[in-house]
């Protein structure tokens, strides 16, 4: 149901973007990126447990230097036509991609720790 919602309020929102498309499809592959990045970064493994405050710290500046950059180049091509629907745009997508972004990692943790409870019991 939620991935449902998340699909129908996209969707209106890319036709409600009609006419600043480019600001819409900006923000959502900016934000996908950003976030992707954070992730990638922040939830790295480590031998050392003293390393994750730092590897969240990189994941954060990460993702500010993905946004920077991608706002800036778009800027100098005018890419980005509406500053309000690109905003709107990337927080929406932003959430959403933190959100699939853990729902991955959740049942690629979980699909192993569910295969050796089964084969225990």
């Amino acid at each position: 149901m939620k991935l449902f919602l998340i699909f129908l309020v996209s969707t209106l929102g890319g036709v409600a973007a009609a006419e600043h498309f480019h600001s819409f499809i900006l923000g959502l592959s900016i934000a996908s990126l950003a976030v992707g990045c954070c992730h990638w970064f922040a939830f790295r493994t480590t031998r050392y447990p003293q390393m994750a405050l730092l590897l969240l710290m990189l994941g954060l500046f990460a993702k500010i230097a993905v946004t920077i950059t991608g706002v800036v180049v778009s800027m100098e091509a005018d890419l980005i036509t509406s500053p309000f629907i690109f905003s709107v745009s990337y927080l929406f997508f932003s959430i959403v991609a933190t959100y699939l972004w853990f729902r991955i990692k959740d049942a690629k943790i979980s699909a192993p720790l569910l295969k050796k409870r089964r084969e225990i019991a």
